[in-house]
């Protein structure tokens, strides 16, 4: 459905009989009967035409051509009974044409064999037999311009006066005839020439043919010469050989498979015929048939882009070409092709590559037009159209409308630099493409918009932001699977804990799916409660790994947690079914930390998680992943990790981000991936650090008293203890007086900050009172050491608490 811009839409029929005019007088009948249907396909607002034949049993009407989008799209059949009720056997049997609307096609005694769609149908006896069969986009029926142009070609249109598919044993020129269940093929001498034979050299075999075949084209191929793919019923399609020159030739194959007879194979018989000659320079049947597998396929915006420039560009030789999706009132381009700014006009580049995603279709006149239509517009050279447009097609310009049901999806631009001529071919491509890109356009916009929710959920699940940790510095990516649109269960983390220890954690749930996710969050939580609280690593995972017992879940989660001491450069790990740690040293040699493990979370209640030990020296990278990163089907767990290994060792340490997007470049997208890398660097200044433990005697608050003095004046800072004593007395009294069991008191002076930390076996944190009354008995402690502390707050620690004021010295 092409229209020549916007001018001349009542003179279709008119342009329709002088093309026809211009059909050379010696064409095969074949030939000229296919070039018709593409001119209906031109001016008559069909998406797909065909030619109906009596077979040769005369009992039926067989399909012998056929133009335009896939016909199986629309429910055509190979074949239709001459005594049923389909709307082809009725229109041949009165010789009166059929104009059905997609209402009264429904109505049909034919109907339940047609898919149910929005599509009108016409059906027009030919002169000499058969009739001549089209499928319209307009649910309404075709136009009275539309049936003005189908009845002139109708009138055009004559069955071939031999086929090549009948059953007599005689070959036409340029035909083969194949035994599907031997793979034997006859030929004739006309045929081997196409192919660069002699008798002499061709022993027979349909693979000596199929050998000679480019290989991007031989799967198409083998759907039609391979009986597991073929139905009763005509094929056509164009594939490419290699010459004996190196240079590809285009060929077309018209087929058909006939059944065979008691004690005979069934037969592929048909003919191959020069498409390079028939069709210099486009190739529509098997470039939609391409286009069309590979939008199948295409699951983002970007890949639907892709395929249609591969589809388009080269056969058209254009110049460049613009697809843009169609949100509300405006247009956002997905894809320019070259991607180059020079390739663009200048107004492109300094306007419409930064203003496009934001330009309203209304200030584009031509395309809005076009968008208004549906219909595929072209513009030869020379034609005013507005200056942006202009400039992409100085030489010749086509607009796609790209429908996808009863909206638009956007709209493809393809230009041409010099004078272009466009040929009936070429527009039957171009029309056939839009149709096929935007219905893909409009999927993947769907699927893309459904994987972005699903990675922003998984995203609400990880942390934001990684904390900034002393002496180390930590970077994290996470990629979703692009196979689907579930929640992975990959999860990592970062917890700085007291006394200058960080923990990392990275771990996998099994399964992709909602509760993978969720169990991911709780897994998560549960991690970073008992790391916080101050066990060691082995009891940390121990405890989650009872807590996924306890959740009587189906299933079962891995987990490699590291607890790294910044200030002396050594960590303990332990993995519960998880990958190891990998370790680059500073002179760049790197280091698979095996270890014994233990099994994964959720799998045995009573199991043990044994540590293993890392040294580290300033420079060293720790990098914990999921298997995601380094497993695939064609790769496995062993390889992937000595692969990761050999990465890192050729990174640079210094820019963390970037390692961390180099090791992701090529991950297996089937899987999540998490990755965790942390570049130990040192501590510049070490804390200084002393403990004290209170035992429950009358003098204990003095005892406290007296060892903070001489700790602070071993540090340098005796003149500045009255605060600090000051708030040891207040904590060590609160201690004593509201919990039982063992008082640790911790001093610990970084710089010029002094941190008073006094730890107990209660779970329950001091208050800080709202107000304090004249007679009251206490609560002022805790107002002391606020008004003297600096910040002061409470840590859940194994058993207990730790409350713990930070004191500014001079």
């Amino acid at each position: 459905m092409v229209s020549e811009g916007s001018t001349g839409r009542g003179t279709r029929t008119s342009r329709a009989e002088l093309a026809l005019g211009t059909l050379p007088p010696g064409l095969d009948p074949r030939e000229r009967l296919h070039h018709v249907l593409e001119l209906a396909l031109v001016f008559g607002g069909a998406a797909v035409a065909t030619v109906y034949a009596p077979g040769v049993t005369g009992d039926e009407l067989c399909l012998i051509e056929s133009a335009g989008a896939p016909r199986a799209l629309y429910g055509l059949r190979d074949s239709y009974s001459l005594t049923g009720g389909s709307p082809a056997a009725a229109a041949h049997r009165s010789g009166l044409p059929l104009w059905l609307t997609a209402a009264e096609l429904a109505r049909t005694a034919d109907s339940r064999r047609t898919p149910a769609g929005e599509f009108s149908l016409a059906v027009l006896p030919l002169r000499d037999c058969g009739a001549l069969m089209a499928v319209g986009e307009n649910p309404d029926g075709f136009t009275t311009e539309d049936r003005d142009c189908l009845t002139l070609l109708a009138a055009a249109a004559s069955c071939p006066a031999h086929s090549p598919f009948d059953d007599s044993d005689e070959l036409p020129v340029s035909a083969f005839t194949l035994a599907m269940d031997s793979g034997h093929v006859e030929v004739d001498d006309a045929m081997l020439r196409l192919f660069g034979l002699s008798r002499a050299d061709f022993d027979g075999k349909v693979e000596t043919l199929l050998s000679m075949t480019v290989p991007e084209d031989l799967p198409s191929l083998m759907s039609v010469v391979e009986p597991d793919h073929m139905s009763i019923g005509d094929r056509e399609l164009e594939f490419r050989i290699l010459q004996p020159s190196g240079e590809p030739r285009w060929l077309r194959l018209r087929g058909r498979l006939l059944p065979g007879g008691e004690g005979h194979p069934a037969r592929l018989v048909g003919t191959v015929v020069d498409a390079s000659t028939l069709r210099p320079g486009v190739n529509d049947v098997a470039r939609v048939q391409r286009l069309a597998a590979a939008l199948a396929t295409a699951g983002t915006v970007r890949d639907v882009g892709r395929a249609v420039v591969t589809a388009l560009r080269k056969p058209l030789r254009a110049d460049r070409i613009a697809l843009a999706e169609l949100e509300g009132e405006r247009l956002v381009v997905t894809v320019l092709d070259p991607p180059q700014p020079e390739a663009w006009p200048e107004l492109w580049r300094s306007e419409w590559r930064s203003e496009w995603p934001d330009a309203p279709v209304r200030s584009m006149p031509t395309l809005a037009a076009a968008l208004r239509e549906g219909r595929a517009a072209i513009w030869p050279a020379g034609t005013p159209l507005e200056p942006a447009l202009a400039g992409v097609g100085p030489g010749g310009l086509a607009v796609l409308p790209l429908p996808a049901g009863a909206r638009m999806a956007g709209a493809c631009l393809i230009g041409w630099d010099s004078p272009h001529d466009f040929g009936p071919d070429e527009r039957a491509l171009l029309t056939a493409s839009a149709g096929l890109a935007g219905q893909a356009l409009l999927r993947a916009h769907a699927f893309d918009a459904e994987h972005e929710l699903v990675g922003m959920l998984q995203r609400s699940l990880l942390p934001r932001r990684l904390p900034r940790l002393p002496g180390a510095v930590a970077v994290a990516r996470y990629l979703p699977t692009t196979a689907g649109l579930e929640v992975g269960g990959d999860w990592y983390d970062v917890i700085p804990l007291p006394d200058n220890h960080v923990a990392l954690v990275i771990g996998d749930v099994q399964g992709h799916n909602a509760s993978a996710a969720t169990l991911m969050g709780q897994m998560r939580t549960a991690l970073r409660a008992y790391a916080v609280e101050g066990h060691p690593p082995d009891v940390v995972v121990s405890h989650a790994n009872r807590l996924l017992m306890d959740l009587e879940t189906d299933l079962f989660a891995t987990c490699c947690y590291v607890d790294v001491d910044m200030e002396e450069g050594s960590a303990w790990f332990v993995r519960a079914g998880h990958l190891p740690p990998v370790l680059r040293h500073p002179d760049g040699v790197t280091e698979i930390a095996w270890s014994e493990g233990g099994p994964p979370l959720g799998v045995v209640g009573r199991a043990d998680f044994p540590m293993a030990p890392l040294r580290m020296r300033p420079g060293t990278i720790v990098a914990l992943t999921t298997d995601g990163l380094v497993e695939s089907v064609d790769v496995d767990v062993d390889n992937g990790l000595d692969r990761l290994a050999r990465d890192l060792a050729g990174a640079d340490p210094g820019r963390l981000g970037l390692v961390a997007d180099g090791l992701l470049f090529e991950a297996n997208r089937s899987d999540d991936v998490a990755l965790l890398l942390m570049r130990y660097d040192g501590m510049t200044l070490r804390p200084l650090r002393e403990s004290w433990t209170v035992w429950r005697v009358p003098e204990a608050v003095r005892h406290a008293r007296r060892f903070t003095r001489r700790t602070l004046r071993f540090w340098g800072v005796a003149e500045q203890a009255d605060a600090a004593l000051l708030v040891v007395s207040e904590l060590v009294t609160n201690a004593l007086v509201h919990t039982e069991g063992q008082i640790r008191l911790d001093l610990t002076l970084v710089s010029n900050r002094l941190r008073v930390a006094v730890a107990d076996s209660s779970p329950r944190s001091p208050m800080k009172p709202t107000s304090v009354g004249w007679e009251a008995t206490g609560g002022r402690g805790i107002l002391l050491v606020d008004a003297m502390s600096a910040a002061w707050g409470t840590l859940p620690v194994s058993g207990g608490k730790q409350v713990w004021s930070e004191i500014l010295l001079d």
